[in-house]
């Protein structure tokens, strides 16, 4: 009787020491979400830690100590799995007075430990539904064969397939961020950066210091609209981490977005420069497929309305599609609206082709939409080809073009 009371009490102790209030809501709370079959991240530590975390809620904490063992022969850098084998063992000989029983670990880390585990356990449960997407994924380009997008409140990263145009779930990672936060505005600030962006290279681990680990996918931070808001910063990248870290807590890179290395070269066979898509996002709004296809049939409308009013030559009609925010790299609307009206007036007839269109919603709360194409444009005399790029935003509930130059 009395070795049963010294048991419950280790258990009790344990499991409120390494936050089961917050753990046991992670492995009940989530059932809604079923996980789908294509999914490949169960390579990682989390479904390892779920199986040891269940140990220690059913009181099973021999097999959880076995299960953190094995899991350290596959990861032996993962710091927080040594602290919950340590904090397992001690456990043996009585309650625990800390989470990381171990002289000299401060609040700090233990917290940031804690943090890792919660955002693990509730990436790995709370998969995407099979019939639902990104909000933000409206339309990708045939040459675009995968998408990242990034949630950074969850701390996960996920890779979408271009299915015929229909993105569907392939993969998904845990992903440490900016140490502040997201939402980036200034060089230095430690943030993040929210927006739509794309891989612009690929820089292997050998070229990088350590701290970058296995590779880099750079992204093109400070976009276009970055730049017209005034964000400043630079080398924001996708990348490893250290080659004695197995991972880092959720907040802890200068506004990178990080993986562990063997993510990192997972992600590496779905990222291809010059076409990946980045979108990075504060927390991701997911859409029925009826709705996002709802989405992106209206904003494929008014493109199209653009494209034939423009090759009506009626300037009215053509230049209408056009914000009264509109400001391009060198121009305001009025010097726009001047010089288009002059070329049309020029023009006897005028084509325009738009090919391998993408169309990526931008997150937040502004309705703006990042649309590229390759453009080809024909008249009586001027031939020319090149990529395009155009933000568009809702004006009084309409399709405005707010941005538009080379991509």
């Amino acid at each position: 009787m009395v070795e049963a009371t010294r048991l419950m009490s280790i258990h009790a102790s344990t499991r409120r020491l390494l936050g089961a209030a917050l753990i046991g809501a992670v492995l009940a709370g989530s059932q809604a979400l079923a996980s789908p079959s294509t999914a490949i991240s169960d390579g990682g530590p989390e479904a390892g830690l779920q199986a040891i975390f269940q140990d220690i809620e059913n009181n099973r904490l021999d097999s959880a100590l076995t299960r953190t063992e094995t899991l350290l022969k596959y990861y032996p850098n993962f710091r927080l799995g040594h602290l919950i084998k340590g904090d397992l063992l001690l456990s043996r000989s009585g309650a625990l007075k800390t989470f990381g029983n171990a002289k000299g670990a401060s609040s700090e880390n233990i917290d940031d430990f804690r943090a890792e585990a919660i955002a693990r356990l509730r990436g790995y449960r709370d998969r995407p539904k099979t019939n639902s997407v990104p909000r933000y994924l409206l339309e990708m380009s045939a040459g675009q064969a995968y998408a990242v997008v990034v949630d950074t409140k969850r701390s996960r990263l996920y890779v979408y397939r271009n299915d015929k145009g229909k993105p569907r779930f392939v993969a998904d990672y845990y992903v440490t961020h900016g140490k502040a936060g997201s939402d980036k505005w200034r060089e230095g600030d430690k943030r993040t950066p929210i927006g739509v962006y794309h891989v612009t290279s690929a820089i292997p681990g050998d070229k990088l210091a350590d701290l970058y680990g296995s590779g880099a996918f750079p992204i093109n931070y400070p976009n276009e609209w970055d730049k017209r808001e005034k964000r400043t910063g630079h080398g924001i990248w996708l990348h490893g981490t250290q080659s004695d870290t197995y991972s880092r807590p959720p907040l802890a890179s200068d506004g990178c977005v990080v993986l562990a290395n063997q993510d990192f070269n997972a992600l590496s066979n779905f990222v291809t420069p010059g076409e990946t898509p980045v979108i990075i996002s504060d927390q991701i709004e997911w859409l029925s497929l009826d709705s996002w296809q709802a989405e992106r049939t209206s904003l494929n409308k008014a493109i199209e309305s653009w494209r034939r009013d423009w090759e009506s030559r009626d300037s009215d009609r053509y230049l209408a599609h056009y914000a009264s925010s509109f400001r391009s790299d060198k121009q305001d609307r009025s010097d726009w609206v001047k010089a288009k009206r002059q070329i049309n007036a020029s023009k006897e007839w005028v084509k325009v082709k738009l090919d391998e269109l993408s169309m990526f919603r931008n997150p937040g709360s502004e309705e703006m939409v990042v649309v590229t194409f390759k453009q080809d444009y024909r008249s009586n005399n001027l031939t020319d080809t090149f990529r395009k790029r155009q933000y568009w935003i809702k004006e009084q509930g309409q399709w405005k073009i707010a941005y538009e130059g080379p991509a």
